[in-house]
């Protein structure tokens, strides 16, 4: 699988999401400053929630543009030795399930479908991330989420 396509698809995705921030935060900044939300009495908060919205929504796409200068910046290594960011991970669970990881610097649980296949972005701040850091090809990995469980050996590394 050619990580560099993959790179392509997922900043599709995430300037689709910048694009949703951006036009959600347009939104917000007209209805904060529209004649209709002036305060009437001095316990009318329409205003000062719509402003409190539009700098949320302001914060939303600066987040998006940051993880998309940090995807777009990313070394892809060639033949990576061990899990590290930038490696394409196919893990293989307990039921012989095949699942695809991406380890990214940003953007954990963004799922990109890549060539009829679903990839799943994963970060080393995520239970899954921790547990994959450093492993190489043929290791087990296991975490646990709440009471949750979950096992997996490392089939790939690309």
């Amino acid at each position: 699988m050619n990580k560099s396509e993959l790179r392509l698809t997922i900043l599709e995705v995430l300037e689709q999401k910048r694009q949703v921030a951006h036009r959600s935060a347009q939104r917000a900044i007209e209805s904060a400053t529209d004649e209709e939300t002036v305060p009437e009495h001095k316990y009318d908060t329409l205003a000062l929630e719509a402003s409190y919205l539009a700098h949320g929504q302001a914060m939303r796409v600066q987040e998006c543009e940051q993880e998309i200068r940090l995807i777009r910046e990313l070394h892809l290594s060639t033949e990576p030795e061990k899990v590290g960011v930038g490696s394409l991970l196919t893990l293989v669970d307990m039921d012989e399930n095949h699942q695809l990881f991406f380890v990214a610097p940003c953007a954990g649980g963004l799922k990109v479908r890549f060539n009829d296949k679903l990839v799943t972005l994963v970060t080393f701040e995520s239970p899954l991330g921790k547990a994959l850091k450093g492993k190489q090809l043929g290791d087990e990995v296991s975490y646990q989420v709440g009471a949750n469980a979950y096992y997996y050996e490392i089939e790939t590394i690309a």
